[in-house]
């Protein structure tokens, strides 16, 4: 059992930045894929960031490329995305997961920007 959360949402203007926390709970020395999905109401949902159990990037999507960062991960189980630049349009309910047995998902926290 893996419990994830998520934390460091919040209310930023257009440009702003903000930066989300995630930890992941897991047995010792064990070390997780972890990344990034978002939300934004009536649409589909984004994957942002990845990271593998090795601490590599392993993807960033083209829509935060160059603003976002993703970092973290390995066998310290935590991760972060530090996000620039941001817009509107950014704005979304933003998930933390960890793969394990399975994909274990935080509650997410949510991100406004405003225009």
């Amino acid at each position: 059992q893996v419990h994830v959360a998520e934390s460091g949402g919040g209310l930023v203007q257009a440009g702003g930045s903000l930066r989300l926390s995630c930890t992941a709970s897991a047995p010792p020395l064990s070390s997780l894929t972890m990344g990034w999905f978002r939300q934004a109401p009536g649409k589909e949902r984004e994957r942002v960031g990845t990271i593998s159990w090795s601490g590599e990037v392993t993807y960033i999507a083209d829509s935060v490329k160059g603003r976002f960062t993703v970092s973290g991960g390995g066998a310290g189980n935590s991760l972060y995305l530090h996000m620039n630049n941001l817009k509107p349009e950014d704005s979304a309910v933003y998930y933390c997961y960890a793969d394990s047995d399975r994909r274990y998902w935080g509650q997410g926290t949510q991100v406004t920007v405003s225009s």
